[in-house]
């Protein structure tokens, strides 16, 4: 004979069968089937596989019965089991032990005794149809508590959380969904309500008569009469009342959502009810309709799927929805065709009502309680998510798993698992091939078709932030959008031909549902992982490829030292040689001239070590002229871009770059001027000391210019040193520190915003910077006053060194040196001289007020403004308080200021 390990199991199961019900194996061929189908099924009971929880119960059993030296036995057996590796599955084997030391009948032929109840409880025919284990062994073994099952249940229509029947696992009742709940009994808190109400019989009942003795007590109140028996109304008239087979019949079918011959849908009221001229007890009445309520939820969840599953627009996140209902539904058929083979056996046997066997009400409404719940689940789930789809309706079965019940949460999970594989099918092959095949837009990444390569990065790929399943956070969705679109931007803009796989290793995706579970399980684990892994690896690919291929950072700098005027030998050899063509009319200028110019200055300066192909990108751009413009109003240098970095400077940024250079350009043409007229002054003076006339007019000159020299220098200190480079500083930290590509064009951006707005080119501080212009304009007037007033006093002074040099020149000849005609000319000639001065005197004087009051209205301005450095500029431009003498409210504002140290001074 073969041992014990190299039976099969079918063998051992049917030796199973022969130890329970004591016959031979050709007598329990009917027993083998139907044991075979319950092993087969997909049920496993909704309890908590606690090892630990079962070992101390059955520790506190064994004290209860006074058993302390079985109990210490237990304790030492069972720690010693667990350092083995013996048994595989320990919690099934105590689990056993426990249901079966819990049973209170205890007699000596214990196993004849279920024997007759397996027997009977058996459908003949069980191999005909699908089994749904109803798990009627459960009535006969479950947990001590026998008092308050059947009050705590019949009694009531509220609903429990208790445990259902399962697809792949185990599941749960959201109790958030429940309209209302009966309570639980402490001693019964994990065991399905069906053990429960079993338990809830007479203690001198016996295994075999526990049925008949359930099946004949009524659930509260008055007695209720035979369903078989023909009582005649009290009227003396001979209708007889519905039986009770016939309800049991009725309610089967409308199980299905199939109206019966007395209980059918009500339209107007959207619900199932009896007859009204159906002659029927209070009790069987009310108990049929509660029964009736599962064919209403039923429908409910079969409608939802039947309409669903039909439109190809649900998606697949929707279908994988409908296809988790259906499974629902398949477990709950797989039950009634159960009951209707067993209907069919008592009809086929002629079986009496309140037989260990027989179908009642009472009896059906114990077997369904848990299908109801799980049916009353589902329908207020389907209510929930009507008119959703893709992530909103995974949010929508996400946020109904918040509840701190584990079995309420086992069941939305499962179905959250489900619903959310598409999901998460889409999201691997988005961060590890870039792809995006969402034909129904149920993804949260949405793409633009008709946005081209160029605008790639900005415009093509976006959130749609609906479709964000709650269970991915914000920071995630946004990397998961970097992810792909890196990968795309890598593929048709950068056209770099590595595979996906080569920069950044996939993991195992979620192939099942299973994984997807398991994935979901761990949110902030092991799914945060993977997408900061792609995040990470990708990002760098990314930053690596622009900086080595494209040179992103030089560029940059690039930017820095030409458009803003960094690199200073460049700037002002430039200027110098402009000169001459910038001082023209603007409608005089050709391009091709300018740009000879350009390349000369950066042949001739240090700038002609930089790369050659950031220097082909450098040209000369000249801006639309207007009436009346130089060359040095329309000139502009012009940085072409194109390609990947492209992306980082984009036109809008170009453009700032352009008015920015503009501003930048026009203060150092201020710089120059003043550079200019203080070397006019300088060469002139020794000059001009033979016309004594001119002492007063020349200091004058003097005076104006040094103002307009220190006003030059604070405000080219200002935007060189504390707007500049104290934003350029700030910029090259953050790109340094960036860990994607969107990172380092928010701090471009930012960089040319700050410069703007501390430039004053922004359009809060318009008022400031015509001003500026208005200052600007005066010391060209002041240049153009100067060099005229400088030219006639070298043409006099030339005319009089003239007039000497022929005046000794006859004298040496042995002549007179000048007749008195000549003499008379002279003098009329130096005082019409001396008669214009006034008129430069003046002029001078007119041009100095007109400067002071713009200086005097910026500085008021400056005051005003918000940003501190600006009311710090205002300190430096009036260092001897000039301006604050002359204007009350610069001395309010700077004396309320005066004290405070200007940061970066």
């Amino acid at each position: 004979m073969a041992t014990l390990d190299q039976k099969s199991p079918n063998v051992l199961l049917q030796s199973l069968c022969c130890r329970i019900t004591g016959k031979s194996e050709a007598e329990v061929a009917h027993q083998f089937q139907y044991a075979v189908r319950v092993i087969g099924s997909n049920y496993a009971p909704t309890i908590e596989r606690d090892e630990f929880l079962v070992s101390e119960k059955i520790k506190k059993e064994l004290l209860k019965q006074r058993r302390e030296a079985d109990a210490a036995l237990f304790s030492e057996l069972h720690r010693k089991l667990q350092t083995q590796s013996v048994l595989k599955h320990r919690w099934s084997v105590l689990y056993l032990l426990l249901s079966l030391s819990e049973d209170p009948r205890k007699p000596s032929g214990r196993v004849g005794n279920y024997g007759a109840l397996f027997a009977q409880a058996l459908p003949r025919d069980a191999h005909s149809t699908p089994f749904y284990c109803t798990r009627p062994q459960s009535l006969a073994l479950g947990y001590g508590d026998r008092s308050a099952g059947l009050s705590a249940s019949v009694g009531t229509s509220g609903i429990s959380s208790l445990g259902v029947y399962t697809l792949n696992g185990p599941t749960a009742t959201p109790q958030s969904l429940l309209a209302s709940q009966a309570p639980q009994s402490a001693a019964g808190g994990g065991q399905p309500l069906g053990s429960r109400l079993a338990w809830a019989l007479p203690v001198s009942c016996s295994p075999s008569t526990a049925l008949a003795t359930l099946a004949t007590r009524p659930p509260l109140g008055p007695a209720v009469p035979s369903s078989r028996a023909i009582r005649p109304r009290r009227d003396g008239e001979k209708t007889r009342e519905v039986s009770e087979a016939a309800l049991v019949r009725d309610i089967l079918y409308v199980f299905q959502g199939i109206d019966g011959k007395f209980i059918k849908m009500s339209g107007q009221e959207n619900c199932y009810k009896i007859d009204g001229k159906v002659v029927l007890c209070k009790s069987l009445r009310d108990t049929s309709s509660r029964l009736s309520e599962l064919g209403w939820l039923h429908n409910k969840v079969r409608k939802y799927t039947d309409v669903r599953s039909l439109d190809r627009a649900f998606g697949l996140v929707g279908q994988s929805f409908c296809a988790s209902l259906h499974q629902e539904l398949k477990e709950y058929y797989r039950l009634l065709s159960v009951l209707h083979s067993q209907l069919q056996v008592e009809d086929e046997q002629g079986v009496l009502v309140c037989t260990e066997s027989s179908l009642t009400l009472r009896r059906l409404l114990v077997w369904m309680y848990d299908p109801k719940v799980r049916l009353k689940t589902l329908a207020a789930l389907v209510d929930f998510c009507q008119g959703r789809k893709g992530g909103e309706l995974a949010s929508a079965v996400h946020s109904y798993g918040k509840t701190g019940d584990p079995q309420m949460r086992a069941l939305v999970q499962h179905i959250l698992s489900l619903v959310s594989h598409p999901i998460l099918n889409f999201l691997y092959r988005w961060i590890y091939d870039g792809e995006l095949e969402d034909t129904y837009h149920e993804f949260f990444v949405a793409s633009d078709p008709n946005v081209k390569t160029d605008r790639l990065w900005h415009d093509k790929y976006s959130l749609r932030k609906s479709m964000i399943p709650s269970f991915i956070t914000m920071d995630q969705a946004r990397k998961v959008l970097l992810i792909g679109k890196s990968i795309n931007f890598l593929h048709q803009v950068c056209h770099d031909r590595t595979p996906p796989c080569k920069i950044t290793p996939a993991s195992t995706s979620a192939d099942t549902p299973k994984d997807a579970a398991e994935l979901l399980s761990d949110l902030e684990g092991a799914f945060q992982e993977k997408i900061d892994a792609a995040y990470f690896d990708t990002s760098k690919y990314l930053l690596d490829v622009l900086n080595r291929n494209y040179l992103l950072l030089e560029h940059l700098q690039a930017m820095r030292r030409y458009l803003l005027l960094g690199q200073g030998d460049f700037i002002r050899h430039l200027m110098d040689l402009l000169k001459p063509e910038l001082v023209r009319p603007a409608t005089t200028l050709y391009q091709h001239n300018l740009t000879g110019i350009l390349e000369t200055a950066v042949r001739a300066t240090n700038a002609q070590y930089d790369n050659a192909e950031i220097l082909k990108r450098l040209d000369v751009r000249l801006l639309e002229v207007s009436p009346g413009d130089t060359g040095w109003d329309v000139f502009s240098l012009d940085y072409h871009v194109d390609g990947p970095i492209a992306t980082v400077f984009t036109r809008e940024c170009m453009g700032h770059y352009l008015r920015v250079f503009n501003f930048l350009w026009r203060a150092k043409r201020m710089e120059y001027t003043l550079t200019d007229i203080w070397k006019g002054q300088m060469c002139n003076a020794k000059l001009l000391k033979t016309m004594p006339e001119l002492s007063g007019v020349l200091h004058q000159c003097h005076i104006l210019a040094s103002e307009m020299v220190h006003f030059i220098h604070q405000m080219q200190y200002y935007i060189t040193f504390e707007v500049l480079e104290c934003s350029w500083d700030e910029l090259w930290n953050r790109v340094q520190q960036a860990q994607d590509l969107d990172h380092i064009i928010a701090a471009h951006d930012i960089f040319l915003d700050s410069v703007i707005s501390r430039c004053l080119l922004d359009n809060n501080s318009r008022s400031l910077l015509n001003q500026l212009r208005a200052i600007f304009d005066q010391i060209i007037e002041f240049q153009s006053a100067q060099d005229s007033l400088y030219r006639s006093a070298l043409e006099e002074l030339a005319l009089r060194l003239q007039f000497e040099e022929k005046k000794q020149q006859r004298e040496e000849e042995g002549q007179w040196g000048v007749t008195a005609e000549q003499e008379a000319e002279e003098k009329r000639r130096i005082q019409e001289f001396q008669d214009t001065i006034p008129k430069m005197r003046s002029q001078l004087r007119i041009l100095t007020h007109f400067y002071q009051s713009i200086v005097q209205q910026f500085l008021v301005l400056l005051m005003t403004s918000t940003d501190e450095s600006l009311r710090f500029l205002s300190f430096r431009l009036d260092f001897n308080e000039h301006y604050k003498a002359r204007e009350p409210r610069l001395r309010a504002s700077l004396g309320t200021n005066r004290g405070r140290r200007p940061s970066g001074i």
